[in-house]
């Protein structure tokens, strides 16, 4: 891993509005350490829930579950989605947060087939080698495939050494802005708050 390819994205990037941080994180690469081997993946689809949006789970109250929404900024947060693990921080203000939606593998147009071959072990599709441009996409795609697992991560920070985020100059030429996925009617599910790199749109969550 070239340390001279990106800039190490600190904690006070996450204290800010979660609207702001959620396309902010476009372009962003996850660094995960497995065993001696770095798995990368840049992100191309968030989620940003606030406090009073009733989609999110800090909305339903405190609980040590939801410990994680309310901790100080950049707190990871993750929980099981249909059995899955997925990935959040938390932001500026009390029960403010972003979902990292999808991701592809990185870097997109060369990657290692080392690494690649290791996070396909991570996240078989039926007993088969999942395909390469479809390994992160969603948020329990993303997770497996970079092993990164709610039992080690939630309430925790980042950690240079194991888990951080890295900035590669990489910024989104368009950003898309529509609805959230998933949200039961009712549940603020009409808000502009899912943001896309649309470079990457076909290999999104519905690309």
């Amino acid at each position: 891993m070239n340390e001279n390819t990106y800039i190490r994205i600190p904690n006070n990037f996450f204290d800010r509005s979660p609207l702001a941080v959620a396309p902010d994180l476009l372009g962003k690469v996850l660094y995960h350490k497995v065993g001696e081997c770095w798995l990368t993946a840049q992100i191309i689809e968030t989620e940003a829930y606030l406090l009073t949006d009733r989609a999110s789970h800090a909305s339903l109250g405190y609980t040590e579950k939801r410990k994680a929404l309310f901790m100080p900024a950049g707190t990871i947060y993750m929980y099981y989605a249909r059995g899955g693990p997925s990935l959040n921080f938390s932001c500026q203000g009390l029960g403010n947060a972003v979902l990292i939606k999808s991701a592809v593998v990185y870097p997109f147009e060369n990657p290692d087939p080392k690494l690649v071959s290791l996070m396909q072990e991570l996240n078989p599709c039926n007993g088969r080698m999942r395909e390469i441009t479809r390994l992160c996409s969603g948020q329990t795609l993303l997770c497996r495939s970079l092993g990164i697992k709610v039992a080690d991560w939630d309430q925790q920070q980042l950690d240079d050494t194991k888990l951080f985020l890295g900035d590669v100059g990489d910024k989104p030429m368009q950003i898309l802005q529509m609805p959230r996925l998933g949200i039961p009617k009712g549940r603020d599910e009409d808000l502009p708050y899912r943001f896309i790199d649309k470079k990457f749109i076909r290999y999104t969550t519905k690309g």
